[in-house]
C-alpha cells in the first residue's frame, strides 16, 4: 500500500523524519511530497527541499521523495496512494488535520487519512521554530538532520 506524506518541509525536521520512518514500517511505500507553493514565502526553494529530503531519507528504501503543486487528494490519486499520512503534535494540529481530513474525504472518499501522534521528543518541534532558532544563530543540531543543519548555516551565511 502506498501512503502520501505531504508537507512544506521548510525545513524537514527530525519530527517529520520520525513520522515518515514510522509510516514506512506500516506501508510498503511512503511518498514524502514537498508542496510547491509559489505564492508562499519559504526559506528553501522547492528544489532545495526535495534535495534535502532525498538526502535525509536515503537510508530508508521505503521512503520516496517528490514535489507536487496540485490538490493533495488529486496528487494522491495520481501516485496511487490510498492513504494520506499526517503527524499530530497537539490539539491544535488535531483540529486543523480533522478539518483537512473531512475536506479530503469530501473530495475523494477512497483516500483515508492516517495520523501518527508525535514522538514525545518532537512534540514541541516545528519547522518555523527551527527557522527562527537558525536565523538567530542558535544550535538546531538536535532538531534537524545534520544535512539540514548545514543547509541552514549556509542559508544564513554562517560556517563552523
Amino acid at each position: 500500500m502506498i501512503a502520501l506524506y505531504p508537507g512544506s518541509f521548510d525545513p524537514v525536521t527530525l519530527g517529520h523524519l520520525d513520522t515518515a520512518i514510522r509510516a514506512s514500517r506500516i506501508f510498503d511505500t511512503v511518498i514524502m511530497a514537498v508542496f510547491d507553493r509559489p505564492n508562499r514565502k519559504l526559506l528553501f526553494s522547492t528544489e532545495e527541499r526535495v534535495e534535502l529530503l532525498r538526502a535525509v531519507a536515503s537510508d530508508y528504501p521505503g521512503i520516496k521523495v517528490t514535489s507536487y503543486n496540485l490538490l493533495t487528494v488529486t496528487f494522491a490519486r495520481e501516485v496511487g496512494a490510498q492513504v494520506i499520512v499526517r503527524g499530530l503534535r497537539d490539539p491544535i494540529d488535531f483540529e486543523l488535520e480533522f478539518q483537512m481530513a473531512q475536506i479530503n474525504q469530501t473530495l475523494d472518499p477512497d483516500i483515508d487519512m492516517v495520523v501518527f501522534m508525535a514522538n514525545r521528543k518532537f512534540s514541541f518541534l516545528s519547522a518555523s521554530i527551527v527557522r527562527e532558532i537558525a536565523a538567530l544563530d542558535g544550535d538546531v543540531s538536535e532538531l534537524v538532520p545534520a544535512q539540514v543543519a548545514q543547509a541552514l548555516k549556509r542559508k544564513f551565511k554562517r560556517a563552523d
